[in-house]
């Protein structure tokens, strides 16, 4: 595994044979998220993160319709196989659009024209031809992590029916580990109580201003389940040196939300230390933690991920935030 993630260190998901980068690669904003990103830009940021060691690469069919996987498969193309960590996600298949208006981005968040449209299904046969639609946009022949997205107003379905069909596939040998990925702590943890899965992908809530996920990270330290911390920047507050504004969550920051990310802001320059580079680190401070994903768009966005990943944090600047 050495040579595997070699330039940044790695974890292990303590249930799989299978270990991820500390920092990961989000790959919702090469799937245009909230605006445009051209084909060589995403390219370049897919090569600049495998150049500087980030060797987890995760991305899901609702990302730009299908855009983020096309993308990540060609930019991965030249990479050996066995030297990288793919996931992908299911619950949403990608079906023709009766009713196209030119743009998803009022209905999905994604600049990118809307022939297609997803279409929840967490059944046996869904998360099958979600997988094989996968498997052809990603131009792989296997995949090491499959997440059943956002199911959390279909977790019955996603109980009974997404998740047995996934560790069925992964005992099977056909996918490497099984996850579920949301930002609601408590269907997760019904996730993990009653279900066979590896792996968690909690987004945005075990961060430097929400840390509403503690209880799942304690019941998946108690049964081995590792947890990957998306959006360590809650949608981007948190990625500013001295936040003045901005979005979290997905909407306006509140007034209170700055004024707590300002007085974070302020103790990490005290320190000598930039706020985003506390964002990014933070959570992996937390054993069950393998990785930490945030989005990222082009070359020079992972080249100052990458920095602010790998800077010093002093321990007294941890004792005052954490």
């Amino acid at each position: 595994m050495s040579d595997l993630m070699r330039g940044l260190p790695a974890r292990q998901i303590k249930r799989r044979a299978l270990a991820l980068s500390e920092l990961g690669f989000g790959g919702a904003s090469i799937g245009n998220l909230y605006r445009a990103t051209s084909d060589e830009e995403a390219a370049a940021a897919v090569e600049q993160a495998f150049a500087s060691g980030i060797r987890y690469f995760d991305t899901a069919p609702h990302y730009g319709l299908g855009l983020s996987e096309r993308r990540l498969g060609r930019a991965l193309r030249s990479k050996d196989r066995d030297h990288f960590v793919l996931s992908t996600k299911v619950g949403r298949l990608l079906v023709p659009n009766p009713t196209p208006c030119g743009s998803d981005l009022a209905a999905g968040g994604f600049d990118v024209a809307d022939d297609l449209v997803r279409q929840f299904d967490y059944s046996r046969d869904g998360v099958l031809r979600s997988i094989e639609g996968s498997l052809q946009r990603l131009g792989v022949d296997r995949i090491d992590i499959v997440y059943v997205h956002d199911p959390e107003n279909h977790m019955d379905d996603a109980v009974s029916r997404a998740l047995p069909a996934l560790c069925e596939l992964r005992d099977e040998g056909v996918i490497g580990a099984v996850g579920a990925g949301m930002n609601f702590v408590p269907p997760l943890r019904r996730i993990v109580a009653e279900s066979d899965v590896d792996v968690v992908m909690l987004a945005g809530r075990w961060t430097l201003l929400d840390r509403s996920g503690e209880p799942l990270l304690d019941e998946c330290a108690e049964r081995d389940v590792a947890v990957v911390a998306a959006a360590p920047f809650n949608s981007g507050l948190l990625s500013q040196a001295f936040p003045t504004g901005g979005k979290f969550d997905y909407a306006d920051a509140p007034a209170e939300m700055v004024a707590q990310a300002q007085h974070l802001a302020q103790l990490c320059s005290d320190s000598g230390v930039e706020l985003p580079a506390a964002a990014l680190q933070f959570p992996l401070r937390d054993q069950s933690v393998v990785s930490v994903v945030p989005g990222m768009r082009n070359r020079a966005q992972v080249s100052d991920t990458v920095s602010r990943f790998s800077a010093p944090v002093p321990d007294e600047l941890w004792r005052q935030i954490s």
